[in-house]
């Protein structure tokens, strides 16, 4: 008994990722979106994620310098006249939220707005 149960203890050392409770618990890799801002609209306008799941933001201007706020989800971000700005998050909660452009880029500049859908 005794020596299956170190021959147990010295598999799991070697071969940890064979484990399924540790391969359960390993994250998955971010999701990349990639967003482009030009006078006056975002496109996509909208995306949809997955709750827990991180997301890596990916802002273009194609024209001026935009931003992009989702204040739900604590992203903030500006990108310099077609430039490009990345951020990180992870939504924690389900639910729509809206973002809108930070940085005044003419007179429709309060029409620019971007909607995130966090489903479960």
């Amino acid at each position: 008994m005794r020596r299956k149960f170190m021959l147990f203890l010295l598999c799991t050392a070697v071969f940890p990722a064979t484990s399924p409770a540790l391969a359960a618990s390993a994250q998955p890799p971010p999701q990349r979106i990639e967003i482009t801002a030009k006078r006056f609209q975002f496109s996509p306008s909208e995306i949809t994620i997955k709750r827990g799941q991180p997301v890596i933001l990916v802002l273009k201007s194609l024209d001026v310098a935009h931003g992009l706020d989702i204040s739900g989800l604590g992203v903030h971000m500006k990108v310099t006249p077609g430039g490009t700005a990345e951020e990180q998050f992870t939504p924690e909660k389900a639910g729509d939220f809206r973002g809108h452009c930070v940085v005044f880029c003419g007179p429709r500049h309060g029409s620019m707005t971007f909607t995130v859908h966090v489903v479960d």
